[in-house]
């Protein structure tokens, strides 16, 4: 028999990934996004949003610009300061808080709209984050999410990650929430309806060279891996996202334009 999961240890190897590097080096081109996402959950003026899982705050100020009063957490401290600095200079009036998405700090049915753009996918105990999500969400609310996909530039991406340093035994891996049939397994009788609606971000790179020195300096679990490896597989690991990223690339020799498929979910809280 396995050994249960230690998800505490599991989650605070996590933390230590995502608080290398500097995730909003990336998370910032990612902003149309947080965009459509709050289009698509009609958020509106003067509701309670709160926004899992941030990083540095797309979802945030996307759903503050359309008059929200926002609450914009993470289990990095690092990043809400991303997102407090973007909120400054907007002079948006958002409240930041560092939380976990597996136990959020926050009463029953607290907000209109809890949103998550490649956030929450993270957390190694996926049924326990839907459960969070829907409990701090009121009846006839909405849940918001991005979500990568397991065929998309992410989702393989991980795979090649993991091929070179294996993940933990016996957690589900984050791809998962962009599968349909796993998303409405996790809310279940939670929820009315589920809108699923299948979205492309476009990564713009000079070339796979650029895009794996962007991402090996900046984005933690990239940057971690190469960390981990000795010279000779590290260049191994080089070698398989290079081959990845141009197999993917749409720009031809002039540059690197690689669409990447997200989820877009919308579940109304029953």
């Amino acid at each position: 028999m396995n050994a249960p999961t230690d998800f505490a240890a599991l989650k605070g190897r996590q933390q230590v990934a995502w608080s290398s590097g500097d995730y909003a080096v990336i998370g910032t081109t990612l902003q149309i996004v947080g965009e459509q996402l709050a289009e698509a959950c009609d958020l509106m003026w003067d509701e309670k949003v709160l926004d899992v899982a941030a990083g540095n705050g797309n979802a945030t100020l996307a759903a503050a610009r359309r008059g929200c009063n926002v609450t914009s957490t993470d289990y990095v401290a690092d990043l809400l300061d991303r997102g407090s600095e973007r909120a400054r200079a907007e002079r948006l009036d958002v409240r930041f808080q560092v939380a976990d998405a597996e136990a959020l700090p926050f009463d029953d049915a607290t907000f209109d709209a809890v949103l998550s753009t490649f956030g929450v996918m993270f957390a190694p105990d996926h049924q326990q984050s839907a459960a969070e999500m829907a409990r701090v969400c009121r009846p006839g609310g909405r849940i918001g999410l991005a979500n990568w996909t397991p065929d998309s530039l992410v989702g393989k991406m991980f795979k090649v990650l993991g091929r070179h340093i294996p993940p933990s035994p016996g957690v589900q891996p984050p791809a998962l929430w962009g599968d349909e049939k796993h998303v409405r397994s996790l809310f279940g009788e939670r929820a009315s309806t589920i809108t699923v609606t299948p979205r492309a971000f476009n990564f713009r790179y000079r070339s796979a060279a650029h895009f794996i020195d962007v991402f090996r300096t900046w984005y933690g679990p990239v940057h971690k891996a190469f960390a981990a490896l000795a010279a000779d597989k590290a260049a191994m690991l080089e070698r398989d996202l290079t081959e990845l990223l141009n197999g993917l690339n749409r720009a031809g020799a002039a540059s690197l334009v690689v669409p990447s498929e997200y989820l877009e979910i919308v579940v109304k809280r029953r």
